[in-house]
């Protein structure tokens, strides 16, 4: 690798795993501007692109992010003469100095409760939903603008627009750059835990990309998950949150191959799975469940904890699994929660029951382009015996499907199906 590929490739690497933080950081410098602070990053990647390969990588590469986006944020608010409060914020960017080990022990310091800041603002209410979980996936997840579009189902231009708008509505509302003091915490949790949510779930099957899942999401949302529980340790939700990431980050290591193929639940290696997880997972639910305030995160731990404390598939307590996602569709009903509903009556009470299930879904055009929907009905008319039909549901989940992991796997599952009537 060439002196320039290794500095573009260490460039990337740093804004990819310490950009959320030096957001995060950095926006509190700059009074909470959440949208300054992104840019000044993104400033300081360009020049890392231009000046690493000529002096070298730093010795560490997240400080000299820091201490360059905080220059390029000095430069941005010298040339911005509309902004109110310029003068203010420009004195105490330039009384912090511009020493990068400096940096670097106060990332290390404060990196933490700069991210929770950074989550709450943009999780504020005063944001829609959907704004609140695009704006934390970019800022605190590092997603690119493409990943959250994938997610959303949305076109990226959408997505990019709708980045924009709540960025600006951040700085237009003067949304305080803050930790919610304690009796706005429960009305502020609901949107945050979705947002932590989301940012696992990406990391745990990723929307796009080589591999199946991305490590560094699912570590990040379980240490977001961490932090919220030691906020607010009698929030149920927030517990079960945290119990339902842990479990299904346990079975992680099982869910690919040494070749990196996908590995179904049923034929997963359980002595790969993370035992120590798991009891840690199972004791975080026990504790969620005796605060007896029941919830959607709760229910969907004990599913997880019944697949994790199960010796072998085919002791799956599928009866139990599917009564516990019809008691999640009442209190918390979505198309996600009915696809594993499907999944779960299907083994219950077999394919013809989970195929029953699905045909509201199916029948519902606004869900056309949800590749789990497509690929569930495909596996129930498997199972069911009806061989064309599953083809062409496979086809249609292969289509839908931007990750390879996953793509290679339904596109095995259907050439098996042409194996058998060819």
């Amino acid at each position: 690798m060439t002196r320039e590929a290794d500095a573009r490739d260490a460039a990337g690497r740093a804004v990819r795993e310490e950009g959320p933080a030096v957001i995060a950081t950095l926006a509190r410098h700059v009074g909470g501007d959440v949208g300054l602070a992104e840019d000044a990053v993104q400033d300081a990647l360009v020049a890392a692109l231009q000046t690493w390969p000529r002096d070298g990588v730093p010795r560490a590469p997240g400080a000299w992010i820091t201490t360059t986006a905080r220059r390029k944020a000095i430069d941005r608010l010298r040339r911005e003469r509309t902004l109110a409060d310029r003068t203010a914020v420009l004195a105490h960017l330039l009384s912090l100095g511009d020493d990068a080990d400096q940096d670097l022990e106060a990332m290390t310091d404060t990196a933490m409760d700069d991210r929770l800041r950074l989550m709450f603002t943009c999780c504020h209410p005063a944001l829609g939903i959907d704004a609140r979980v695009a704006l934390t996936l970019r800022m605190l997840g590092g997603l690119t603008t493409a990943e959250i579009a994938r997610a959303f189902v949305v076109p990226e231009a959408t997505m990019a627009q709708r980045l924009v708008r709540a960025k600006r509505k951040i700085a237009a509302a003067h949304i305080a750059y803050r930790i919610p003091a304690p009796h706005e915490l429960p009305d502020r949790m609901t949107g945050v835990l979705a947002v932590v949510y989301l940012v696992f779930n990406e990391g745990y099957a990723a929307s796009a990309g080589e591999r199946l899942g991305r490590e560094d999401l699912g570590a990040e949302a379980i240490r977001l998950g961490r932090l919220l529980v030691a906020l607010m340790p009698d929030d149920a939700e927030a517990i079960g949150l945290l119990a339902l990431m842990l479990l299904h980050d346990a079975r992680r290591a099982g869910r690919v191959d040494a070749a990196g193929r996908y590995v179904p639940l049923d034929e997963q290696d359980r002595a790969l799975w993370d035992r120590a997880a798991i009891d840690e997972g199972v004791a975080t639910l026990d504790r969620a469940l005796r605060l007896r305030r029941p919830g959607a995160y709760q229910l969907q731990a004990a599913i997880s904890a019944l697949h994790t404390q199960t010796p072998t598939a085919t002791d799956t307590d599928w009866p139990q699994i599917a009564a516990l996602y019809g008691r999640l569709a009442r209190l918390a009903p979505s198309p996600v929660v009915d696809v594993n509903r499907a999944v779960a009556v299907g083994f219950a009470d077999g394919p013809a029951a989970g195929l029953r299930v699905l045909d509201p879904l199916l029948a519902d055009g606004r869900l056309d382009a949800y590749q789990p929907l497509h690929a569930a009905h495909a596996e129930l008319l498997r199972r069911a015996g009806r061989v064309d039909a599953a083809r062409d549901a496979f086809t249609l989940a292969i289509d839908l499907t931007a990750n390879a992991v996953e793509r290679i796997e339904l596109e095995r599952r259907r050439a098996a199906l042409d194996a058998v009537t060819g």
